[in-house]
């Protein structure tokens, strides 16, 4: 009999709430972990405060501590020409004080030279703190898909705390096949985050532009089942026994229920998919 799968609540499945309201949530519902965006995925954008405030890290560790959840994963850290690491290093002491798993890594520097120096750079620096650094290819990024994400890896001498970051919506709306997903090492596997999205945008358009894509990837996937992504593929195409990352914003849906009520949802659907 297989063992139960480790799902860990990602922040945008719960991103109206704190750090300790999503421990909590994630408690309340049976996922293991959660993950946190301590840090905006551009300019002025939503994240989770904790970063600097004592307090609420003490809050936060006594919550864990509480529930017996943990935090798997942190966002985000994006790697564009101008990359400077030094400017990550409260990410990695946080990091390193909750215990965190991984770093969540997108790539926007289209100069694959500079951009794998920098996620060499990035690599390095993070070792001391425990965690890996967990590339995500998407198809609006400078790495599109998971060859480019495997090769992006590998031109940096596949640092031994480098990763690779699948999200079925990526997986989905990208030119990666099962076969290329079944090519990647299971070494650089740490984590893989599910959804299901639909084949077309708001105007019924199966030509999907990158607002379209940026826009449901940040506000509007769709539970397991709900959508054409080829999920159960997916999932058998990677290791077993890889932890799972529920990630399922969905603003007009979720809103008007909670939090809880929605995450509580996304799991469901997730483990029914799934089948443990």
């Amino acid at each position: 009999m297989s063992s139960p799968r480790i799902y860990s609540q990602a922040y945008l499945t719960a991103d109206a709430s704190t750090v300790p309201e999503s421990i909590a949530i994630a408690g309340q519902l049976g996922y293991r972990y959660v993950g946190l965006r301590l840090m905006p995925n551009a300019p002025g954008a939503p994240h989770q405060r904790l970063l600097g405030d004592k307090a609420l890290m003490r809050e936060t560790l006594s919550r864990m501590a509480d529930t017996g959840v943990g935090v798997f994963d942190l966002e985000i850290i994006r790697i564009a020409e101008g990359f400077d690491v030094s400017a990550y290093l409260p990410l990695f002491e946080a990091g390193a004080e909750l215990k965190a798993s991984a770093v969540l890594v997108a790539a926007d520097d289209t100069n694959e030279a500079r951009l794998v120096d920098h996620y060499a750079q990035l690599c390095e620096a993070m070792q001391p703190y425990g965690m890996t650094a967990d590339l995500e290819f998407m198809p609006w990024t400078a790495v599109k898909n998971a060859r480019d994400a495997l090769r992006v890896v590998d031109a940096a001498g596949r640092p031994r705390n480098a990763g690779i970051l699948v999200d079925a919506l990526h997986f989905g709306r990208s030119d990666t096949s099962l076969a290329d997903i079944a090519a990647l090492p299971p070494a650089l596997l740490h984590y893989a985050q599910i959804c299901d999205a639909p084949a077309t945008n708001a105007q019924g358009s199966t030509q999907l532009s990158v607002d379209d894509m940026i826009h449901t990837a940040r506000c509007e996937r769709l539970l397991p089942g709900e959508g054409v992504i080829d999920l159960r593929g997916l999932f058998a195409a990677l290791p077993a026994d890889l932890p799972v990352s529920v990630e399922i914003p969905n603003h007009v849906r979720a809103r008007p229920v909670g939090d809880l009520a929605w995450s509580g949802q996304a799991l469901a659907a997730s483990r029914s998919l799934l089948g443990r």
